[in-house]
């Protein structure tokens, strides 16, 4: 009973105790309350009551009793680190018990075994214990010792018997009504799923088993243990330390098992040394190492001082005496059978290398290279990376280039298997050193074409499957709404208040972690990428006009790849550190000038591009041509305003996280229907002038019905994607169709979708010295770089757009009339301005609203810009400009969003489309910042899009100025509507601003990214 409900139990055990129980039934309360706190309490009042409870049993002369009880007793002291006692306890109960005792006994001592790493022996007693427990049919101990022996065939890396355990043991389980046993067998199907390899479901898993613990009051440390371990493996290294160190100051708090501590610390060391972190990790594993020692834990004493000397190697040291060391650890590691030997031979190898011991080096290698040919994937990648040493050792640039090819091959159809873009993007981090190795191989041997395809071999590899699509799941549909409500309320209670209420920040946190955790849980589908990446094939793309310029990086050097005219160039550059410092300078200066009065420093920006410049291209800065440039930069160097560097500032340039990404975007065919779709969010200090405009502009009709209040479009089915372009409704109050389950709110009804909170005045960000307004520049010929003169007579002394051009020709319309009482906030600025009209609603362009309409363009702002709404008129569009406030999240990527009216709109929302936008403009701050991570991958808005359909985009790397954004935008869709791409059409915007420096850096803070 202690297991299937342990409060209940406690409760009954202290009340027996209070009515002086007879010997016996004291001894068994005793146990009782021992038990509980060895398991939920403090291990050091569990020994007292276990020794009374074995005192007890002695005194009723019950040598059963006795037996049950030495056993429980062996269990405590080896948790609380007393081996020897522990062990002579359970030689005491081995001899006193008999028959069905004595195998309760044998599998309580198989499991102190397997605590210890002492595999053969826990084998050999839980074997035993089986055949007796089953011929008395006790199918709750049946089903423990079925579990017991799964997870230590787990531990010797025998899957396939583990499984077949773990089944039998769950229709045991299914037979009782044992919740906590039943939980700890999810718990094992979670560790079985991740010794095979199949993370998604190790994380369901898991999960799962931590709510029925909770549900049961159970402490989870063991879980901690086992979900850290697949953390790491899904390249979650910090997550890890941060979950492993919680649980340590818990067990702590509590005076727990110091067993399980000594276990915490070893995956925090691990954890730490993933993360880049040795001194922490360091530390961690030197306790660790003392722990397992003074418990006479020989096993995971070994494992410990393999992550000591793996810290010890990353903090720079390199010596004779770690060689050996390692050795050492691979030799125990292989004589218990762990699976961990590979890892510590390859580590050998590795320092010796290092040392120029090569005789020793191949010895190790060649051991640490057999387990390329079978086991999970990652032993497999160990694998390969000691096979690719071993071949640079002997000075074979094609066999490291083949044993790459293979480890890489290998990865890839791991990271095909989960689903989320996250795991995806960080699970690359396993191949950094092999595609490292490839690199320099190519570079030695290759010339420039070998280089440009493994540079591409394993950068943004993330971009080249669609993600899973999260499923239809009520739960985290509800979960993303809710989210949105909180996160709405909190900052508007921000806005209002000047500070944050701890118990929204809370909740909505806790709906973040929930959010994450069940898109982790999705598992890939979307096969392995067959499609090889093809230089000549990039050079016809190309053509004669067009430079591709890549960024490798080797050892810390940036080299470019300069891609153009049927051929591919190297030339060295400058060091990486430098350029990403003198980033960061240029990205402060931009955040400055975006406020009035920084005008000085506007030469020193400019400055700093040329620094850059230097850095990033060196001499190939002259040899760019005058055609349009494509370049792409490693994940490290994606805040580079690349229009700042002087040999770009007046091309037609875009920007690729690949090459391969740039041919997909290329070769990406526009929807049918041309539909455009113009989104403006709440509390811009322009209030998304630039929308009223552009709505003018495509051709604005009469409102659609029902658009007062918020009503909605119905849908009605398309070969597509099972629906079409919206249509009105019937009737008065039949507008409300059936909602998109991916889109639907499904806490909400029909009429109470729109009822959102509404956002006021973000004095933080708003401009009082600016107007929100600014004209677009003329007609002009496609790829004529457009003058000062031309920039002027587009705009007005004030920079306010007097009349704007309408696309069919003469016509011009007068800006729409702005409201005084409108509620505004900004991205760079302080102070409030004057908005434009907002219209609580959605607005279609009218078919013949003029020249330039392609297929009507739907306006959504006010109630209307809610989330659900916003994904379903964005979902197949030709064209989307969103002109909403951005929010970039380097703690959470996938949470960065877009404010809309009913909340955030976060990357996770834009993952469940079944096609992004063909073109999109996000005419917001910080829309174009990512997360690097993994080998190098990018996460954040643009590349949630850009495997989704998009085939362009053009986003913002820094807070800018909403007024100066207006007149940008402007001239923007002015040239793509004479035709022009979209890194076209931008540079001829940046163009056609006034030369002051808030413009100027507003200019060069945008950037195009893809090829439409």
């Amino acid at each position: 009973m202690v297991f299937a409900a342990p409060g209940e139990a406690l409760a009954r055990a202290e009340e027996l105790l209070r009515a002086d129980p007879s010997p016996l039934h004291a001894s068994i309360a005793h146990q009782v309350i021992g038990i509980w706190q060895r398991d939920f309490g403090d291990t050091r009042r569990a020994l007292a009551h276990l020794r009374r409870a074995r005192d007890l049993a002695a005194r009723a002369d019950s040598a059963e009793r006795e037996a049950d009880v030495l056993a429980t007793l062996g269990v405590a002291l080896v948790h609380s680190g007393r081996t020897r006692e522990g062990l002579a306890a359970f030689e005491r109960g081995v001899a006193r018990g008999t028959g069905h005792t004595r195998a309760r006994v044998l599998y309580r001592r198989a499991y102190v075994w397997w605590v210890l790493g002492r595999h053969g022996e826990a084998l050999e007693d839980v074997r035993r214990a089986i055949q007796v427990l089953r011929q008395v049919d006790d199918v709750i101990w049946t089903a423990r010792a079925l579990t017991l022996r799964a997870t230590v065939h787990l531990a010797l890396g025998a899957v396939e018997r583990a499984d077949a355990d773990f089944t039998a043991a769950e229709a045991l389980w299914d037979t009782t009504g044992q919740e906590h046993d039943k939980a700890d067998a999810v718990e094992s199907r979670g560790l079985a799923a991740f010794r095979s390899g199949d993370v998604p479901a190790a994380l369901r898993l898991l999960d799962e088993a931590e709510e029925r613990y909770a549900e049961l009051g159970t402490p989870t440390f063991m879980l901690t243990i086992r979900r850290c371990e697949v953390l790491m493996a899904a390249g979650l290294a910090p997550e890890a330390l941060t979950e492993a160190d919680a649980a340590i100051a818990a067990l702590d708090g509590i005076g727990g098992q110091s067993t399980r501590k000594a276990e915490l610390l070893l995956v925090a060391a691990r954890a730490a040394r993933l993360a880049g972190d040795p001194q922490t990790a360091l530390a961690r594993a030197a306790v660790a190492v003392r722990l397992f020692a003074g418990q006479r834990r020989t096993w995971y004493e070994t494992h410990a001082r393999l992550v000591l000397i793996e810290a010890r190697v990353a903090t720079g040291r390199g010596s004779g005496r770690l060689v050996a060391d390692a050795a050492a650890v691979a030799e125990r590691l292989a004589a218990f059978g762990a699976p961990a030997a590979p890892e510590a031979s390859l580590l050998a190898g590795r320092i010796a290398l290092g040392l120029g011991w090569t005789a020793d080096a191949e010895r190790h290698l060649a051991v640490a290279a057999r387990s390329r040919h079978g086991g999970p994937p990652l032993a497999r990648m160990t694998g390969w990376a000691a096979q690719a040493l071993r071949a640079r050792a002997a000075g074979s640039a094609r066999g490291v280039l083949e044993a790459c090819r293979r480890g890489l091959d290998v990865l890839d159809d791991h990271r095909m298997t989960l689903g989320a873009s996250e795991l995806r993007a960080r699970a690359t981090a396993q191949g950094a050193e092999l595609a490292a190795l490839a690199q320099r191989a190519s570079l030695v041997s290759g010339g420039p074409r070998r280089l440009l395809v493994w540079s591409e071999r394993w950068r943004a590899t993330v971009l080249s499957a669609p993600p899973t699509r999260p499923p239809a799941d009520p739960a985290l549909l509800s979960g993303m709404t809710a989210f949105r409500e909180i996160a709405a309320r909190a900052e508007a209670a921000r806005t209002d208040g000047g500070r944050p209420v701890p118990a929204l920040e809370r909740e909505q946190r806790r709906l973040e972690r929930e959010i994450r955790s069940r898109t982790l849980h999705m598992r890939g589908e979307a096969p392995g990428d067959g499609d090889r990446f093809d230089v000549g094939h990039l050079l016809r793309r190309l053509g004669d006009d067009v430079r591709l310029v890549e960024l490798a990086v080797l050892d810390g050097r940036v080299h470019v790849l300069l891609c153009g005219q049927g051929r591919v160039r190297r030339f060295e550059a400058g060091l990486l550190a430098e350029a990403e410092r003198e980033a960061e300078h240029v990205q402060a200066g931009l955040r400055r000038l975006a406020h009035p009065g920084a005008e000085a420093r506007l030469p020193l920006v400019e400055a700093a591009g040329a620094r850059l410049q230097e850095l990033l291209l060196g001499p190939a800065a002259e040899h760019l041509g005058a055609g349009p440039v494509v370049v792409v930069p490693p994940g490290r160097l994606h805040r580079v305003p690349w229009a700042l560097l002087p040999a770009l500032r007046e091309r037609v340039l875009s920007v690729s996280p690949s090459a391969s990404s740039w041919l997909r975007a290329k070769e990406t065919t526009p929807p049918p229907g041309g539909r455009q779709v113009l989104v403006r969010g709440p509390g811009l200090a322009s209030g998304g002038a630039e929308v009223p405009e552009l709505a003018d502009r495509y051709g604005v009709a009469s409102r659609t019905p029902g658009a007062e209040d918020g009503a909605e479009e119905a849908w009605v089915p398309s070969p597509r994607d099972g629906r079409e372009a919206p249509t009105a409704p019937e009737g008065p109050g039949d507008g409300m169709p059936p909602a998109d389950d991916r889109y639907a709110d499904p806490s909400q009804s029909a009429d109470d979708r729109h009822a959102g909170p509404t956002s006021s005045a973000d004095d933080r960000h708003a401009d009082p010295t600016q107007s929100a307004a600014g004209g677009a520049p003329g007609p002009r010929a496609v790829g004529r770089r457009p003058s000062r003169d031309d920039a002027a007579a587009a705009l007005s002394p004030t920079g306010r757009s007097g009349a704007t051009a309408h696309p069919a020709g003469g016509d011009t319309r007068a800006p729409a009339p702005r409201r005084p009482d409108d509620s505004t906030g900004a991205c760079a600025g302080e102070g409030a301005a004057a908005t434009p009209d907002t219209a609580r609603g959605s607005r279609s362009a009218h078919p013949e609203g003029g020249a330039g309409v392609r297929g009507g363009a739907t306006v959504l702002e006010g109630d209307a810009a809610r989330v659900p709404r916003v994904l379903r008129e964005l979902d197949g569009a030709a064209l989307a400009h969103i002109a909403a406030h951005g929010t970039f999240r380097a703690d959470s990527p996938l949470f960065s969003s877009l404010r809309m009216a009913d909340g955030p709109l976060i990357v996770h929302d834009f993952e469940r489309l079944d096609r992004s936008p063909y073109r999109i403009i996000l005419s917001c701050c910080d829309t174009a910042r990512f997360a690097s991570v993994g080998a190098d991958e990018l996460l954040g808005l643009v590349t949630a899009l850009l495997p989704l359909g998009t085939a362009g985009v053009v986003a913002c790397s820094a807070p800018v100025n909403d007024a100066a954004v207006v007149p940008l935008m402007l001239a923007l869709h002015k040239g793509l509507d004479a035709g022009l791409s979209l890194a076209e059409a931008l540079r001829d915007a940046r163009a056609a601003l006034p030369d002051d420096a808030v413009h100027q850096a507003t200019g060069w803070a945008f950037s195009a990214f893809g090829a439409a």
